[in-house]
C-alpha cells in the first residue's frame, strides 16, 4: 500500500466535517472515506454521502466479516466505523486518505496502521464547544449531556495524536492541516 492516510478526529461539534470539507473543496485530490453508522441519518444528509446508514443487523454482518478498518460505540448508543475494504483500495491506488472518525478509531487506526497521521481538531475554548453544539440545533438536552461527557475525555487524549490543530477559524485550520499534509 502506498497511500498516505490521515486520520482527523476531536470531540463532537468541534467542527471537523465542516473543515474536511473544506480541505476537500481546496484539494479535491484527497479521498475522504465514508463512515457507515446506524444512528439515524439528521435532516439533509444523504446515505453513501455524509455517512452510510446501516441497520444494526447490517452493521453486525460488517463486523463478522472483519470488513471494518475500525469501528466504536459512540456518545454511549450509536456505531460508527470505517469500512476496510474501500480504504484499502484507496491506499493501494496511491491516493491521499483521509478518515474523519472519533478517538476510538482513531486508537484503532494507530493500532492497524501504524503509519497513518493522527490530527486532533482543538475547539478554542470548552465555551466555544458548547455553544458549538447548542447552536447546531441537532441534539436534545439529553444527547448533548451525552455528547459533552464523551467531549471531556476526548480533550483529555488530545496529546496521543501527531499534530492538534485549534478550530477558531475554518480557513486557517485547513491552512494548517495543508501544510500538515504537504499539499
Amino acid at each position: 500500500m502506498s497511500g498516505d492516510v490521515t486520520v482527523i478526529s476531536g470531540p463532537t461539534a468541534v467542527g471537523k466535517g465542516t473543515v474536511v470539507r473544506a480541505l476537500k473543496e481546496r484539494h479535491p485530490e484527497v479521498w475522504v472515506s465514508v463512515s457507515a453508522t446506524t444512528r439515524a441519518p439528521r435532516p439533509g444528509e444523504v446515505d453513501g454521502q455524509h455517512y452510510w446508514f446501516l441497520s444494526n443487523a447490517a452493521f453486525d454482518e460488517l463486523l463478522a466479516a472483519d470488513d471494518l478498518l475500525e469501528w466504536a460505540v459512540v456518545h454511549g448508543r450509536d456505531r460508527y466505523g470505517t469500512p476496510a475494504g474501500a480504504v484499502l483500495g484507496a491506499m493501494d491506488r496511491g491516493e491521499r486518505v483521509i478518515l474523519e472518525i472519533d478517538l476510538q478509531g482513531a486508537r484503532q487506526v494507530r493500532a492497524r496502521l501504524p503509519q497513518a497521521r493522527l490530527v486532533f481538531i482543538a475547539p478554542p475554548d470548552w465555551d466555544e464547544l458548547v455553544a458549538r453544539l447548542v447552536g447546531r440545533g441537532t441534539e436534545n438536552a439529553e444527547q448533548r449531556e451525552r455528547r459533552l461527557h464523551t467531549a471531556r475525555g476526548e480533550l483529555a487524549a488530545a496529546d496521543e495524536f501527531d499534530h492538534i490543530v485549534v478550530n477558531d477559524d475554518v480557513g486557517r485550520a485547513v491552512d494548517e492541516l495543508v501544510d500538515l499534509l504537504g499539499l
